[in-house]
């Protein structure tokens, strides 16, 4: 691709456009501008001798043909860094990251792909990167992924408000991960295995071998994901569905999060956070539901079956008890329709749910009227004790096994929720 100042040209970042020039006349130029070491102009000789015979003899020298070409790349990153002010390894590690150079300005990028700078704009923001001016800090893969976008509103497939929404999703979910990534990795990838190692001596190689393998794991773990929602969509009973659906909405939270951060240590506190978020997402992903979002010190799930909902619920509150290093939880279950949008839901059953968690007593798991009747359809929990023994007798006279019930609710007295009115919630258990 070639692109100059005002979007056409040239491609080669250190031309700047100018055509007719030659590969040897342009490293010429750039050597003299930033003042390039007599070393590094050997070596890019090298690499104009290796390039007009063809290939590099690798049979030969491996080694040798690889550390040339680290060097190489380093000395055109610490060419960048002179200019922009950047810090070299930083920029050392982008090249590696991202697979390619700085070289064009957003304006550039977007004539290249083809967009108005105007809907770049929306794009670069829906996935949340900053606004830069017209630094030359953008890459072929931003070309690409511009166009790619692009190219699926030109044909149709998506409007320009939802390519919107995917860039926006992408980036939100992507962002998240990345942070979360670097948060973890960082003591591992900076705390050399030998003394007298520096940082960008560890850092760099890590990055470099873990790079293909999360990669890869990443585009595996999307590829199940969206299987799974696929398949759930494909299920729905009618299009309204598919957005507007029926489903279990359960809230756990930690009691007395905001006491125990003013009591423990920052280290402690986050240890803390990251068990309960840790244990909350396995077990709700082992019974079948779906982790909506974690928030510290509370969690929010969602299930299509309203007894998966409550078996989760119970679990948690159950696995928290039995660990003393974790305060009381309680939890709030409500079922009806939820709007679902970018992987989060909305709605005023979800509002519910938050609201009975807030009055729950500590492990204790309180529901809405709505999952108490969906719980007795399903014959998970009996209407009522009484009818139960009443059935129980029944069956003992015919000879016959009494129904079995999963969970047992008991009504509690009705309660002013803000926002919502009256609302009569029930006490949900494991039933003996």
């Amino acid at each position: 691709m070639t692109v100059d100042d005002t979007g056409s040209g040239t491609g080669n970042p250190a031309s700047d456009g100018e055509p007719g020039r030659t590969a040897g006349s342009v490293a010429d130029t750039a050597a003299a501008r930033v003042g390039r070491t007599e070393a590094h102009a050997r070596v890019e000789e090298q690499d104009r001798v290796d390039a007009q015979d063809g290939r590099r003899d690798r049979t030969e020298a491996p080694d040798r043909t690889d550390r040339q070409s680290r060097t190489d790349a380093q000395s055109r990153t610490d060419v960048y860094a002179d200019d922009s002010g950047d810090d070299p390894l930083a920029l050392r590690l982008e090249q590696l990251i991202l697979g390619a150079e700085r070289r064009y300005t957003p304006f550039q990028a977007a004539r290249s792909a083809g967009v108005s700078m105007e809907l770049a704009s929306r794009f670069w923001r829906a996935m949340g990167f900053a606004d830069i001016g017209q630094a030359k800090a953008l890459t072929e893969a931003d070309v690409l992924a511009l166009r790619r976008l692009a190219g699926l509103v030109e044909a149709g497939l998506l409007s320009e408000a939802m390519a919107v929404q995917v860039a926006r999703s992408t980036g939100q979910t992507t962002a998240r991960l990345a942070e979360w990534q670097i948060d973890s990795f960082l003591e591992g990838l900076t705390e050399p295995p030998e003394p007298g190692m520096t940082r960008t001596e560890v850092t760099y190689p890590l990055v470099e071998l873990l790079l293909p393998e999360l990669e890869e794991f990443l585009v595996y773990v999307w590829r199940r994901q969206l299987a799974a929602a696929t398949g759930r969509v494909v299920q729905a009973a009618d299009d309204e569905e598919m957005v507007d659906r029926r489903l279990a909405v359960g809230f756990a939270d930690l009691v007395g999060f905001t006491r125990l951060t003013r009591r423990m240590e920052e280290e402690e506190l986050g240890e803390l956070v990251e068990a309960f978020e840790t244990t909350a997402a396995d077990l709700v992903a082992a019974h079948g539901g779906r982790l909506i979002k974690t928030l510290g010190d509370e969690v929010l799930y969602a299930a299509d079956d309203a007894g998966v909902a409550a078996e989760i619920a119970l679990r948690l509150i159950e696995t928290m008890a039995n660990d003393e290093t974790m305060p009381e939880l309680r939890v709030g279950i409500a079922f009806g329709t939820v709007t679902t949008r970018m992987g989060d839901v909305f709605g005023t059953t979800v509002n519910l749910a938050s609201r009975l968690t807030s009055i729950a007593p500590k492990d204790a798991v309180l529901v809405d009227g709505a999952f108490a009747e969906e719980l007795t359809r399903t014959g998970d929990a009996p209407a009522s004790e009484a009818e139960a023994a009443e059935e129980a007798a029944a069956a003992e006279k015919e000879g016959e096994e009494p129904p079995v019930y999963r969970f047992a609710l008991q009504p509690m007295w009705q309660r002013a929720v803000r926002g919502l009115g009256v609302v009569e919630p029930w006490l949900m258990s494991r039933r003996n």
